[in-house]
């Protein structure tokens, strides 16, 4: 069934992880017939979590699709994941939601996930709800849940729902504000009751207080209010309808997904409140021209669709693509504005989680996928050869934890590499290099949760055992005093022997961290057709320092003198004569061990600001100063050892439950501290022990 666009909404949940975003989906689906038994995440039988990992640990780990057949609207609801490892799925549906409800719970009530999901809304300037869930489970408090979102949030909180409690403080039933109505749920069916005595009260007021909000959004309705008229209905749904659009109402309702109590509320609210994908915010999209210019989704228009998502599984490749204007059909020549080539779009589908119902057409603001599109990536822009555009890309967040990861057994690393490559057409938010340097295959990520799961789906998928290992910093090594060394090199065995001369200075230089090698030989005592071999063995010497085996950088090699024999000479006896010199002159010039250093970015809530500095005292951090941000957090600028990082994101997030987030690059090398240069060289020893 084919929908209109007026008749789409594209809803994004969003939460602290265990909050029910899940089981709320689970539930909307149940009680609309589009599944035909409630699932239970602890029981691994639900329609978003069906990836082998999420049924294994019992948690949302990417995004998933339950479309919702409502009233005569289809309700895309984007089942995000709350761990923040995860993030780059959540990026990804607010990418194509023009609305999200943010999930609370009763029991804890304002927690970083929502304070989280709130600030990607206020960046997108997304409409959004507040659902309080767990309403009927022990220990739920609804008023305490609901003071800490007014106090966090102020008075654009607007409740449309007053909860109805039994002698026990347990949530039964709900009243509806907006309609002055009062349900309970029997038997998976919501039933209308009369409104309590003692409630009634509370809903007059809670009543006037969403007149005065309805009021506050335009002159004409200020003016009704004040001279005492009362609202229509259709003008309360229109004035809330405007306030949610314009950011100035943010509705709360509350709800048990087991139960179902409040769920057809919510799903009411969605249709009649929240804006369709006509209605929200316009995309930015680069022209032929390569001018930014707005794109406006239009029904009418020439067919255009962003791809979102991909998911790879044994069955093929599938993209999730929201189409933003005109619509989709099999077999179409679309052409890809990333790469200018034209392609033909396979069959099309509507998803399930993971169930796809092929479809005949994706209407305008309709979710839906497409199979089998090999050269399709996330990110891209399907549109038409009459009309060439890009749109904006996902802002997926920098990697900011990396680790070493290696196979169990000997011989697999082509088989990590093929797994890891498949994986990332999946998830942007990680990549991964072979560190020619450190010698191992380095994965950089969002955090520790991700890697383990990476690991554990280079299993499942690929059959490779793998193990995650700190990574190697790549120190160097360099000298700070300037020496003369003799290098002499004979050989002598029957018939031609060789022989090779040498006397070369070597002294620190910082114009580059390469090799600078030069002569100043007189009277021919090496004939320059040797130049080349010394410098050559000086070249392969440096790979190598003499303190723990790092590259050795920042030095000048001039070769000043030497001899030669006419018959003996040739250039593997130069060449091996000059790495005599290394071996007896550098460890003579004071060397010494180099440490990376990079410059870090933090950015924390002002009380986090004492921690967070004694924390990089610890690292050996230099702060370099403070800023604040427009939304009153601090930005704290650091230089700060790589050697001291390995494991910050962790424990950022420990020192402000996290609420902090980093950036950190690489600046420049420094001598590191005597304790510093110890713990290097013991590193070194260590691995070539272990190797």
């Amino acid at each position: 069934m084919s929908y209109s666009a007026q008749n789409i909404r594209n809803v994004c949940l969003l939460g602290h992880g265990g909050n029910g975003k899940t089981s709320l989906a689970e539930s909307m689906l149940y009680l609309t017939g589009g599944t035909l038994r409630q699932g239970n995440p602890s029981d691994g039988n639900t329609v978003c979590d069906y990836d082998p990992e999420e049924t294994r640990r019992q948690i949302s780990l990417g995004t998933a699709i339950a479309p919702i057949d409502y009233k005569g609207c289809k309700i895309n609801v984007l089942d995000t994941p709350g761990y923040f490892d995860f993030s780059g799925e959540v990026v990804e549906a607010l990418r194509v939601a023009e609305s999200a409800v943010i999930v609370c719970s009763a029991k804890g009530g304002m927690s970083v996930g929502a304070e989280k999901a709130w600030k990607y809304c206020e960046q997108r300037k997304l409409p959004r709800i507040l659902y309080i869930s767990k309403t009927d489970e022990e220990n739920s408090d609804y008023n305490a849940a609901f003071a800490t979102l007014r106090e966090r949030f102020g008075k654009n909180i607007a409740p449309l729902v007053a909860p109805i409690w039994d002698s026990n403080k347990k949530v039964v039933g709900i009243i509806d504000v907006l309609h002055k109505r009062a349900y309970e749920i029997k038997d998976a069916k919501r039933v209308e009751i009369d409104v309590p005595e003692d409630k009634k009260p509370v809903l007059d007021e809670l009543y006037d207080a969403l007149k005065e909000s309805v009021a506050e959004t335009s002159e004409e309705m200020m003016d009704k209010y004040f001279g005492g008229e009362d609202f229509t209905y259709a003008e309360m749904v229109q004035g809330l309808r405007t306030g949610v659009k314009d950011l100035s109402i943010f509705p709360v309702l509350c709800g048990s997904a087991i139960t179902g109590l409040g769920t057809f509320m919510l799903l009411d609210t969605i249709v009649d409140l929240m804006p369709n994908p006509l209605e929200g915010q316009p995309d930015l999209a680069e022209n032929q021209n390569g001018d930014v210019e707005e794109f406006v989704t239009s029904p009418g228009a020439l067919p255009c669709a962003f791809v979102w998502k991909t998911i790879s599984d044994q069955y093929g490749k599938y993209s999730f693509v929201k189409v933003v204007s005109g619509h989709l059909t099999p077999d179409m020549q679309v052409v890809n504005s990333r790469t200018g080539n034209t392609e033909k779009l396979g069959r099309l589908y509507t998803m399930k989680g993971k169930k796809a119902e092929e479809v005949k057409e994706l209407s305008c603001g309709d979710i839906g996928a497409v199979a089998k599109m090999e050269k399709l990536k996330t990110g891209d822009t399907m549109c038409d050869p009459r009309k060439l555009v890009k749109l904006s890309a996902i802002p997926f967040p920098e990697p900011c934890y990396s680790v070493a990861v290696a196979p169990k057994t000997k011989g697999q690393e082509d088989k990590i590499a093929a797994g890891l490559t498949r994986m990332s057409e999946e998830d942007l938010t990680y990549h991964w290099q072979n560190n020619a340097e450190t010698h191992q295959m380095v994965i950089s990520g969002t955090g520790d949760m991700q890697m383990d799961v990476l690991v554990s789906r280079l299993k499942i998928r690929f059959g490779v055992d793998a193990e995650l290992r700190p990574i190697r910093v790549p120190y160097r090594e360099k000298i700070k005093k300037k020496v003369e060394a003799h290098g002499r090199h004979k050989k002598q065995s029957g018939g031609s022997g060789q022989f090779g001369d040498v006397w070369i200075r070597f002294e620190p230089q910082s114009e580059t961290d390469d090799l600078v090698f030069t002569e100043e030989v007189f009277g021919g005592s090496v004939p320059k057709n040797f130049f080349p071999a010394v410098e050559k063995g000086l070249r392969d010497s440096i790979s190598r320092g003499v303190l723990a085996g790092y590259p050795l950088v920042g030095l000048k090699a001039t070769l000043y003198d030497g001899s030669y024999h006419a018959v003996d000479s040739n250039e593997m006896a130069f060449k091996t004569a000059a790495q005599l010199a290394y071996k007896e002159g550098i460890p003579n010039a004071s060397p010494t061990i180099l440490e990376p250093i990079g410059e870090l970015r933090v950015t924390i809530p002002d009380s986090y600001l004492g921690d967070v500095m004694g924390d990089l005292n610890k690292r050996r951090g230099r702060v370099m100063g403070m800023n604040p941000t427009e939304d009153g957090e601090q930005v704290l600028e650091a230089e700060v050892p790589m050697s001291e990082m390995t494991t910050y994101a962790i424990d950022l997030r420990s020192i402000t439950q996290s609420r902090g987030s980093f950036t950190f690059r690489f600046v420049r090398y420094e001598e590191a501290p005597p304790m510093a240069q110890q713990k290097a060289i013991e590193d070194a020893k260590a691995l070539h022990d272990e190797e």
